[in-house]
């Protein structure tokens, strides 16, 4: 084994913690190389389920530390990442193939769910409170079935989110 090269044990001790799988995961797509700023507010975000520009102070603070502390000290130790503390450039090293049924792929093409249920939740109290005051075609009495398109749509959505979210199975091998 050489000096970099990890066994199977080491390699669940590493990825055994999120924001080591979200740092290796970020540093990919951003081409192999970031600044520790984005990569804190990146893994903040994911952390919190926000978008990058939601993360609060105190959010950003917490995933800092930890990062600049323990986890890029202990990814460098391991040969995955070049860190330098004092230029605050982090590098992703050749090898990073081995690393891919440890991360998150479902961080790559994360959809932003709350915009979806937030869409379908305004069109329905939009829908109801023109039934209610019987706006155009829409009567006091079409309420119950605008109630009932508005809960089927935000059932579809949430099937679709939980659906999305199922991680993807290889079919089995044809005998």
């Amino acid at each position: 084994m050489s000096e970099h090269e990890l066994s199977q044990a080491q390699l669940f001790d590493v990825f055994s913690n999120a924001r080591r799988r979200r740092t290796v995961q970020y540093l990919k797509q951003q081409g192999r190389q970031c600044d520790l700023a984005p990569l804190v507010e990146q893994v903040a975000a994911w952390e919190n389920d926000v978008d990058p520009s939601e993360v609060t102070r105190t959010q950003r603070r917490r995933v800092y530390i930890s990062l600049y502390q323990t986890h890029l000290p202990m990814l460098e130790e391991h040969g995955i990442v070049d860190w330098n503390p004092d230029e605050h450039v982090i590098r992703l090293l050749p090898g990073d193939e081995v690393f891919d049924p440890y991360l998150d792929h479902r961080l790559e093409s994360q959809r932003p769910w709350h915009r979806f249920y937030a869409v379908v939740t305004s069109l329905g109290v939009i829908a109801f409170a023109l039934t209610v005051f019987s706006v155009g075609p829409l009567t006091v009495t079409a309420a119950p079935l605008v109630a009932l398109v508005l809960c089927v749509l935000v059932l579809a959505v949430s099937v679709v989110q939980h659906l999305s979210r199922r991680p993807k199975l290889d079919p089995p091998l044809a005998l």
